[in-house]
């Protein structure tokens, strides 16, 4: 029953891309869609290609500094392996969500800690989420004059909102408590349990204060090259258009894409990419050429991670087989 409604929901999210997809294609001029992507510069292109590498690179290293902050020490070999086995089947499973999923049921079999690996998942994906809400934030404050806009405001107050609950029901043991009070159905047990040892191991990272001041900086600096990496591939298709409103729009494009209604964000990140960009003026033909180029990044680095996850399973079978 629950591969059924696994098979169902991914079935759904596949629609919803395609059903997306059909719709932004009957919206713009596709001759003249693929001739824009055609005419891009090649050269900036492929810069804009590897600054995007550069983000999954540093993303690795945020992990590895919270496995170890977890007291979890493996060889790098075997985190990158994880990481890219994640990268990989984010494309399929719903955003990054998927990716995460994957990685932490891979490291929690290999090091027999599921608490302490998922904890360091789960914060991960908060560190970067408090990256996104402070870019976020300071972009709109330093750049209101260029947008004015009510709407995208809203959208940022809100996903701020949803940073603040977390952070509170994470880290705040009364919140937590009475939130877990609601679990009380008899099947919740485990759920429950589960639920609370991933918050206890989540709260010993208060005692790392250091550890926590230099994830979050990463987090900064990850979630301010993404903008830039749009920026670049911007420019390569020749859109010269202020940076302040990529550091603005991108980082609430990447919000609205972690919803898990969609296939690796296929669609939806187009569709809002095109929304956004049309406030200041850029066509739906090179809004949608920018943000398929985009795609094509994380498919291809999905492709990579794809290539090393398979090629080490046996090796990953033997290591497995001495730790039993």
């Amino acid at each position: 029953m629950q591969a059924f409604k696994r098979i169902i929901s991914i079935l759904l999210r596949i629609s919803i891309s395609i059903i997306l997809l059909i719709f932004l294609f009957k919206q713009v001029d596709t001759k003249n869609l693929f001739e824009i992507i055609k005419g891009a510069d090649k050269f900036l292109l492929l810069f804009a290609f590897f600054v995007y590498v550069l983000v999954y690179i540093l993303c690795l290293f945020r992990w590895e500094m919270l496995l170890r902050g977890a007291q979890i020490y493996l060889p790098f070999k075997r985190v990158i392996i994880s990481f890219s086995g994640g990268i990989f089947f984010s494309l399929f499973l719903p955003s990054t969500i998927g990716g995460d999923l994957m990685r932490s049921i891979d490291l929690a079999a290999y090091t027999k800690k599921p608490k302490e690996v998922v904890a360091t998942v789960i914060l991960d994906r908060v560190s970067g989420y408090i990256g996104l809400v402070i870019v976020a934030l300071l972009a709109v404050a330093l750049g209101w004059n260029l947008i004015e806009d009510k709407g995208v405001l809203f959208i940022v107050v809100i996903i701020t909102a949803v940073l603040i609950s977390v952070l509170l029901v994470l880290f705040n043991n009364f919140l937590f408590c009475k939130i877990n009070k609601f679990l009380h159905s008899p099947k919740a047990g485990k759920i429950r349990e589960a639920i609370k040892n991933v918050h206890q191991e989540m709260y010993i990272f208060r005692q790392q204060r250091s550890l926590i001041v230099k994830n979050l900086l990463l987090s900064l600096a990850i979630q301010i090259i993404i903008p830039l990496d749009f920026y670049i591939t911007a420019l390569s298709l020749g859109l010269k258009l202020n940076v302040i409103y990529f550091l603005i729009f991108i980082p609430i494009i990447g919000a609205i894409t972690m919803l898990p209604i969609s296939i690796g964000g296929l669609g939806l990140r187009d569709y809002a990419t095109i929304s956004f960009f049309a406030k200041v003026g850029v066509g739906k033909d090179l809004a949608f050429a920018m943000s398929l180029l985009n795609f094509s990044f994380i498919l291809l680095c999905g492709i990579i991670g794809g290539i090393i996850y398979v090629l080490t399973i046996h090796h990953r079978r033997v290591k497995q087989q001495k730790l039993n």
